[in-house]
């Protein structure tokens, strides 16, 4: 563990986060986590603890880590995205070398439906986006 902890602990959960304030400077040396606060990544409310006031320094802490975790979730969407192309690759492999009849028959009718599925929606944002560059 580092030599100095950081001031602030963020819980993440699916929407957010829970804040606590650490304290390590109590007389048994043990970490004291104080929760200060909750936050919603969807609205970018930050709601106090209970009748706690959040300080200047507490709502800068939360608004620059709400920042770095919009970055971060946004970088995992298109790695996400990126990889699918990959198991797209790796399952059109398997398909021509390696699936057997009955493997073929469990997942060919999801993976023609979710494929179509992607491919209309892909061709109809591409010439929504064709037809807003020309006008």
């Amino acid at each position: 563990m580092a030599d100095k902890l950081p001031e602030y602990y963020f819980r993440v959960r699916e929407n957010g986060a829970f804040v606590f304030r650490l304290d390590t400077e109590n007389r048994q040396r043990r970490i004291e986590m104080d929760q200060i606060a909750v936050v919603n990544m969807r609205n970018g409310e930050i709601k106090a603890q209970g009748d706690r006031v959040l300080s200047e320094a507490d709502i800068d802490a939360i608004k620059a880590w709400m920042t770095e975790r919009a970055d971060t979730l946004a970088h995992r969407e298109i790695d996400d995205i990126f990889r699918a192309i990959d198991y797209l690759n790796t399952t059109t492999h398997w398909v021509q070398s390696r699936a057997t009849e009955a493997q073929l028959e469990a997942v060919t009718d999801q993976l023609l439906l979710a494929m179509h599925d992607l491919r209309s929606t892909l061709v109809r944002k591409k010439a929504d986006r064709m037809s807003t560059d020309q006008g």
